[in-house]
Formats: C-alpha cells, structure tokens, sequence
C-alpha cells in the first residue's frame, strides 16, 4: 500500500485527504515510481478549490520527482534505478509511489537533485514556453511580468534577464521587492501601493512594452492591457485574483491591434522530443548558474492541509516542496 493525497470534494485545504492505497498493475508503457520530492504549484489549489474542475474523487498534484522501481513491457528509453521527474498531467503526484506514463517522464542529469527538480519542473517549464514559444522574448526587450516574487516569477526573472531582457516586475508587497530584485528585475513595482501603468510608461519612455506575463488575472488585467504597445501581447498564464472575464476586442484589443493568448504546458509539450528541448533547456540554466534556485521551505506529506493554507494566503515566497 502506498499513501496518496485524495480529494472527494472541492473546497478549501481541509478537504486534502491522506489515504492508503493499493497501485494497479503498470500498463506496458508505465512505470512506477518511487517518489522522493514533490513540487507545490498554485495551480494545485485551482484543482483542489475547483476553479479548474476535475473528475472527483481524484488525486492531487502534477510535479515531483523520484526513482523508477518496475518498467512496463514497451518501456526502452528508460531503466529501474533512473532518476526522473515529471511536471503535468496525469495528476496525482501527491503520493509516497505513483504509476506514471513513460513518454511523459524527463531524467535528471548529474547535479541536478530531487528536490531541485521537483521545485522547477512545472515552474520551470512554464518559463520556458512563456520566454520561447508564446512570445519569443529578443536581447534588449522590455517585459512586464506580474507576481515577480513568486515561484514561477523568480525563475522567469533570472532567465529573462540571462537572455538580455530588461524586466520589469510587479510584487503584492514592500516585503517582496527585494526578492524581484534579487532576481533580476531591472524595475519592481508594488502594485498594492503605486499605480503600475505609470511606472512602467515612465520607464518606457511612453512607449509600453511588447508584452505583459500575467499570471495574477482579474486584478492585474485592465491596466496590463494598458502597459502594452501597438501590436503588443497579452499572455494571461494564471489567475491568482481570480478569471480574467469579459473580455471586450472592441475595448482591449482593437485600440492598439493587440494579440491575447491563454497558453497551456499541454500544448507545448506534446511529443518526448519537445518536452526534453524544454527540460534539457532548464537543467542547463541551473548547471550553469543562471537561474539559481533557493528552495523556500520544505514540507511533509502529512502537512499537506498547512502547506495548502501557507500557499493560499502568500506565506511562501519562493519555491516549496513536499517529502513524502
């Protein structure tokens, strides 16, 4: 039997349930993995509270990592024994041992750790379809990016900046400014107290930016659309204050010929050889030292329930992680 977090109905924290378990047998392209750490990603509250619904009862997760224990039949690129981590769906990575689908699975190279990994998968990921495919970022170019003292803000500071973006970045609060600075954001701007439309224009020379990454949503997305320059892009990745709703072409898009998108790891990485491109691109940021990741506090399986409230009430500055 193997402990798994369960959820039978949405709701707040409390609804995290630890049960003990019997695995199925693996599919021939499975495997089973051991888990040794695993990512906490707001997203996960989404799946919990319902905001992004899913099939109940079910388990809860996407990102960790671990060691292969048993290979299904047509498994070939993988060995009992290999290190491997994994960010997306199926869900269910809230467990001691998960059955998971090989072709889904990336290994980890030397010097990156089970604890790193399972920190950076989703975040880390995000980041690099947000900076190479949805709006392929140039040397010199100016982005906003909202919730830059976040999870998925510090990595995609550092990366942003290795690549000779000038970043701008929004924070909740003054405690949160210098972790945006930290990581490379040329301007930090807390919204909760300065009007950031103003900030960045004045920074901008009136010009606005390119593009804005906004994964806060509803708050942030009104005077987004107003940072944006002629033919601007306008990615929402998130909604931390809630949907963006309403949206209006005649209002937000057709004055300065806009483009929005709603993009989604699931479309990124839809083969073995694109989801390797992406975490080959990761691991190597982090070996060489341009994204430096500090693991902001760990948790145990049966703190779930606290971790969850520690998460929704912006307690956790940085990336967290669970032990099983």
């Amino acid at each position: 039997m193997t402990r798994v977090v369960k959820i039978e109905k949405n709701g707040g924290p409390e609804v995290l349930q630890i049960k003990n378990v019997d695995l199925q047998e693996i599919l021939p392209d499975q495997v089973l993995i051991e888990t040794k750490a695993i990512g906490l990603n707001y997203i996960d509250t989404y799946h919990r509270s319902g905001s992004y619904p899913l099939p109940l009862p079910s388990g809860i997760g996407v990102e960790a990592s671990g060691i292969i224990k048993k290979i299904g039949s047509k498994v070939k690129d993988l060995s009992v024994g290999d290190r491997v981590a994994y960010g997306g769906l199926p869900i269910g990575s809230y467990a001691d041992e998960r059955i998971y689908p090989a072709d889904k699975l990336v290994k980890l190279p030397d010097g990156i750790t089970f604890e790193i990994a399972a920190s950076v998968m989703t975040k880390g990921l995000t980041v690099f379809y947000l900076l190479y495919k949805t709006f392929p970022v140039k040397s010199n170019d100016t982005v906003l990016f909202h919730a830059a003292a976040g999870g998925v803000g510090q990595i995609f500071c550092q990366w942003a900046k290795s690549l000779g973006c000038k970043v701008i970045g929004t924070v909740g609060s003054d405690e949160k400014v210098n972790i945006a600075k930290k990581n490379g954001c040329d301007l930090v701007i807390n919204y909760s107290k300065e009007n950031f439309v103003e900030k960045v224009m004045d920074f901008t020379k009136g010009k606005g930016v390119p593009v804005v990454y906004d994964g806060v949503g509803a708050k942030t997305f009104e005077d987004s659309i107003a940072c944006l320059k002629n033919t601007g892009m306008m990615v929402s990745f998130g909604n931390s204050s809630g949907p963006v709703k309403n949206i209006d072409v005649k209002k937000h898009i057709q004055p300065k010929s806009l483009f929005f998108t709603r993009p989604t790891g699931g479309h990124y990485f839809t083969t073995k050889e694109l989801l390797n491109e992406a975490a080959d691109k990761l691991f190597e940021q982090i070996k060489y030292g341009k994204v430096k990741i500090q693991i902001f506090k760990k948790y145990k399986l049966q703190d779930v329930v606290k971790a969850h409230k520690e998460l929704e009430s912006r307690k956790i500055l940085g990336p967290a992680i669970i032990i099983p």
